[in-house]
């Protein structure tokens, strides 16, 4: 997509990745939780919780006008506080989330793959994320290279083993 652009995730953009968490979350129409719902469950608020902290890092997608559209981000959760997509300590789980009304345009593609090429930069072998079977996002991360390594009752945690 040549109109927009990528930039680094800081801790100026706490509020915006919140947003795309939310984003994430309500990827089904007729689920709409509200951010206060979101951040007051800890399952979810862990995601978003204190950003940027030192081993964090994403994304974020612009318009031409410089307008945030989607971020991609990672965070290294651990056993005692896992995330859905939580494989090991030294794996980062991935989240990404697209404003609606750019969804289907290919910002979430060109946010993964930017965001597992800037992993790579850092050394990172493997990454996770975890993802609802019927989301079509599944498709997306199993096209760019993820595998399954568990499944649950409505959602997969998914790999990537990107190397260096």
């Amino acid at each position: 997509m040549t109109d927009l652009g990528i930039r680094a995730a800081t801790s100026a953009d706490s509020e915006f990745l919140v947003d795309m968490l939310v984003e994430a979350v309500n990827w089904l129409p007729e689920r709409n939780w509200s951010r206060e719902q979101i951040l007051a469950n800890p399952a979810l608020a862990h995601y978003v919780s204190g950003w940027m902290q030192p081993n964090d890092f994403g994304l974020v997608a612009v318009d031409r006008a410089d307008r945030s559209v989607g971020a991609a981000w990672f965070r290294y959760l651990n056993a005692a506080d896992p995330g859905y997509g939580y494989v090991s300590d030294d794996v980062p789980e991935l989240t990404i989330g697209v404003v609606e009304t750019w969804r289907g345009r290919g910002v979430g593609r060109m946010l993964l793959r930017a965001v597992l090429d800037a992993a790579r930069e850092r050394g990172i072998r493997t990454v996770s994320l975890s993802v609802e079977r019927a989301n079509f996002a599944a498709r997306l991360y199993a096209a760019e290279g993820f595998r399954t390594v568990e499944s649950f009752e409505d959602a997969d945690t998914m790999v990537a083993e990107i190397g260096t």
